[in-house]
């Protein structure tokens, strides 16, 4: 698959046929399982204390997970600037 540039090589999000469209099936599967892994392993009072420190932000359990695994820091109250770019993402989704 040639990719554009910014592109990068996740599942299609909204074409007919089959989950992965004309892209490699491997590339498709792959990505289920880390989207699986990332998501769905998590133990409950893991999930529990992030929500409690989302709700605590301002965030959904969601922004403050994403933020953890893209840039492997735990928000802190004192983040505000992070926090507002976060809030102000919403509206571009």
């Amino acid at each position: 698959m040639n990719a554009r540039p910014g592109h990068n090589a996740g599942p299609p999000l909204d074409e007919d046929g089959p989950p992965w469209g004309d892209g490699d099936p491997y590339l498709y599967f792959c990505w289920d399982r880390a989207w699986r892994q990332t998501w769905k392993q998590v133990p409950y009072d893991i999930v529990m204390l992030r929500q409690q420190r989302a709700d605590a932000l301002g965030l959904t359990y969601e922004e403050y997970t994403l933020e953890i695994l893209e840039r492997g820091r735990h928000l802190q109250v004192g983040d505000t600037g992070r926090i507002k770019a976060i809030k102000r993402a919403r509206f571009w989704r």
